[in-house]
Order: structure tokens, then sequence, then C-alpha cells
């Protein structure tokens, strides 16, 4: 196509010839959202119910214009991005049927990089006009040991922090010093909002944080224990990586320049605890939904749709598929996956109002495939140390208690393992491993021949599974069978 229109404020009149721009003036939005982790997500999320927002109820909208921040140096590449298109950015979504829905999404209206200097971005979250920080930092930015939930001290940035605390470095450093600078100026607290894929998100980020000030300022602890509220959430949308070939459709279709888009799939799910320090934006009238107890829909989530992903993740990588798609197309992966959530994450899950889950469990896995979202297995198993503790360990013990059954999750930490020592899958494939622990899994790993149980001896990732004889037995068993033959289906077939 011919006359390419970059993404940016001075071309969104011409753009809107093309597709759905905001038709609110951004001009006159005010900052009330600080968003830690601009990804894909929440770009997917909660920048799209904050446009709705803006699109439908622009009076009441206007006060909670998002600044993006990015604290890591890993985030230059997105701030430079979105700096340039003036906080701008097309959403595409990908139905089953193959049409895809694209729309610019206009309410990121600033983003500040704390990697260059830490100030610009402490005086923003301490700005009166600043209601809510919030966040998706992954499972790994929240700094616990995933088998004890206890915080992790001994991060040379969290060291850093309690030596130079107008330096920070990690969310905990940053909150802490924009909210010091709050209560000092008499400016009311913040509302800290996690928007991550973690149970009990909201009391995961209260206790991490106020763990770190005891340490660092304990009378600003004691404030932000009584001032500063942490409302649970439960987030849901299946957001693959953005490809260069999503960049090209755009260009190629619509003559649109737009160099980070985001792709999702049509479904979108917000459930939020309704609790917050300094006012919210009224999300409830764009179809997010407000409830006094989050924790029944997100153990649903996380015990069916993320551990789901894992299964399929890890499995399918050993396997050899590339997508979640994929793995769905092969009828015993589809089915695999069904009897895992029907027989090992229903039994663990409580009642959940209004929430048929035979339909959820349908849903799931016709969201999964989706054949053109083709959500890569490896995003999927990307941070698997720091997702399976919470989506399949926790459901694993709780089935050794009541004794339910537990050989479809043992196999797939089996699989875990086999995946972090070869690096490779059944057909010697090598296989792309992202994981901050990927060194210490691999040295765990790779000792399973001469001790099978070395694997799952972490404690920091799996506590006393290992001293479990039933699981220990499982788990052996498994384990000695895929080293000895990789074709994991195989095995699955033999289990169904």
């Amino acid at each position: 196509m011919e006359n390419i229109l970059y993404l940016n404020n001075g071309n969104l009149a011409e753009i809107q010839k093309r597709i759905p721009c905001p038709d609110y003036d951004r001009n006159e939005i005010e900052i009330g959202i600080i968003h830690i982790g601009v990804g894909g997500f929440h770009r997917a999320h909660q920048a799209l119910y904050t446009h709705n927002l803006l699109e439908k109820f622009n009076s009441s909208g206007k006060q909670w214009g998002i600044c993006g921040i990015g604290i890591r140096e890993a985030d230059r590449k997105i701030h430079d991005v979105l700096t340039k298109q003036n906080g701008l950015y097309t959403l595409m979504v990908k139905h089953p049927d193959g049409e895809v829905k694209p729309q610019v999404i206009g309410s990121l209206v600033d983003f500040l990089l704390g990697a260059d200097d830490p100030n610009p971005v402490i005086e923003r979250m301490a700005d009166p006009h600043t209601k809510i920080v919030s966040l998706t930092i992954t499972e790994g930015g929240y700094n616990f040991n995933p088998a004890t939930g206890e915080f992790n001290f001994e991060n040379p940035d969290i060291q850093h922090e309690l030596k130079h605390p107008e330096r920070p470095k990690t969310v905990y450093g940053y909150l802490t010093a924009a909210l010091r600078k709050r209560r000092d100026a008499g400016i009311p607290a913040f509302t800290v909002m996690s928007c991550d894929n973690i149970q009990h998100n909201g009391d995961v980020v209260r206790n991490m944080l106020l763990t770190f000030a005891k340490k660092q300022d304990s009378e600003l602890a004691e404030w932000i224990e009584k001032e500063v509220s942490f409302p649970n959430s439960m987030v849901d949308r299946i957001t693959p990586v953005t490809t260069q070939s999503d960049i090209d459709y755009l260009e190629k279709t619509y003559g649109l320049k737009d160099e980070w888009p985001v792709t999702c799939e049509p479904f979108l799910q917000w459930v939020i605890e309704d609790k917050f320090s300094n006012g919210r934006p009224g999300y409830e009238k764009v179809g997010a939904q407000f409830v006094p107890d989050v924790k029944p829909y997100e153990k649903m989530k996380l015990r069916l749709l993320n551990a789901g992903h894992s299964v399929l993740g890890l499995l399918g990588a050993i396997h050899g598929h590339k997508t979640i798609n994929s793995c769905i197309e092969d009828e015993v992966f589809s089915k695999y996956l069904r009897k895992f959530m029907d027989t090992e994450a229903t039994p663990t899950l409580d009642k959940v109002q209004g929430i048929d889950l035979d339909k959820y469990k349908d849903s799931l896995q016709e969201r999964f495939a989706n054949p053109n979202i083709k959500d890569s297995v490896s995003r999927i198993c990307s941070e698997t140390s720091a997702k399976l503790p919470k989506f399949l360990i926790e459901t694993l013990d709780e089935n050794l208690t009541n004794n339910g059954s537990i050989e479809l999750t043992t196999l797939v930490i089996a699989a875990w393992c086999y995946y972090s020592d070869k690096g490779k899958d059944k057909n010697g494939q090598p296989i792309e491993i992202i994981d901050v622990m990927a060194n210490e899994l691999h040295e765990a790993a790779k000792r399973t021949m001469t001790d099978p149980l070395a694997f799952i001896k972490q404690e920091s990732l799996f506590g006393d599974l290992a001293k479990n004889k039933r699981f220990a037995t499982s788990y052996t068993e498994k384990v000695q069978e895929i080293y000895k033959n990789p074709d994991v289906k195989k095995i699955m077939e033999s289990m169904l």
C-alpha cells in the first residue's frame, strides 16, 4: 500500500480513515495510573479497559490516563518505541475464523525509564494526581522464594536499596521511595494493584513490600500497612509475543507503520477486589467485575488456564510442537489436557459463583486451539521456575494430602526435568530455554541418571516433595521412562 503512515499523534486523523482510533482528546487526559511493566499483556488488558472507559465515558475516564514505567535496562526498547509513537500502539484481536480486528489504543499517555534516572519516576509516583500504581512484572519480579514464600533479601539489588533508598532498582525500592515522599508531604497513599498471574497477587505484593519496608524504614512500613490498599485481581487474556509478520501485516494491509503492535485473542476478563486507597476507575462500566473476594476466581484460572498452558508447553516442547494451538490439534495432547483439568485440577477448586466449570474448561480448549493466535510453546515455557510452584505444584500438594490423582502432573514435572537437562526435543532439535534459574535447573537435572530424585530435591521449588514416598515413586518411574525414550506422546497415550 502506498502512503505509509507512521503511528503518532500527528497522523491520527489520517489513520482514523483506515482503522479505529481514539475519539477522545488525548491532550485532556490526566495521569492517574502509573503502570510498571509495559508489556504486551498490559497493553491488551488494563490499558484497553482504560481506553474503553475513555471512549465511552470521557468525562469520568479522563483522570485515569496511564504513565508507563520501565525500571530495567531491558525496558529501553519499548520505552523508545512508545515515546516515538506518543504512547500509541495498535491492538490486533485475532479471531479463530481468521478475522483480525485492529484498533489504535490511546490510554498510555507517557512513559518514563527509571533505568536512566529514578528521580522522575519517583516524582511521578509521588504526584498527588497518581491514585494507582499497577504492576505486570511477571512472577519472577516479586522477589520471593517460591517454595517458602519468603522475601529474598539476598538479591543484590535489594541489598543496594537497603543502603541507598534514594536510588531504587526494584519495584519495592520505587514504591517505598514514592510512598515516603507522599507521607512526608501529607499526600494520601496510592493503591498498589498487581495484575500478574499470581494467586492472591495483592496479598503477595503487600506482604513483600511490608517485609522490605520494615527492614528499610520501620516507621514508613507502619504507615504503608495502615494507608495503602492492595486489591487482589484475576486477569485473563492470551497475548502472544508480537512477531515481525504482525508488524508487516499492519503495514501491507493498512499502510500503518507501528513498530510494536500487540496481538491477542478475543476473550477478555478482569475480576478485581473492590478495595482501593484513593479512588478508582469505573472499570465495571466496560466489562470488569468488582467482587468482595477474588480468590476462587484466581484459583480457577491459575489451576486450569495457566497450569493447562504449562502442561501443554512442557510436554509439547519435548514432542516438538511449536505452538499451543498445534498441541491442541493433536488429539492425544487435547485429551491429556482435559483429563488433567477434570481429574487433578478441578477437585482442588473452590465453588466459583456464576461459573459453570465444564463450560469454562470447554472454552479454554477452544481458546488454546485458536489457529490465528499461534501462541509459542517457548513463551509458555519461559520462566517455568516462577510459574510451576503456583500453577501446578500447589495442586499436586493438595492431591497428595487428599489422596487424589497425581500421575498426570507428575509426568509434566518429569518432562520439565528432561527439558532442563537436555535442552532439545525428542528429535534432537534444540529448545529455547528462557528461565532465570536455567543453570541451576540444568545442574540438578543432569544428575538424574545417578540420582533419579536430584531435580525435585531443589527445595526452593519443590519443598519436601522428594521426601513424599508416593510422589517420589511415581516421579522416579516417569522420569526414567522419559530418559529411556523421550517420546512423551506415547507415554501420555498410555495414561489416557
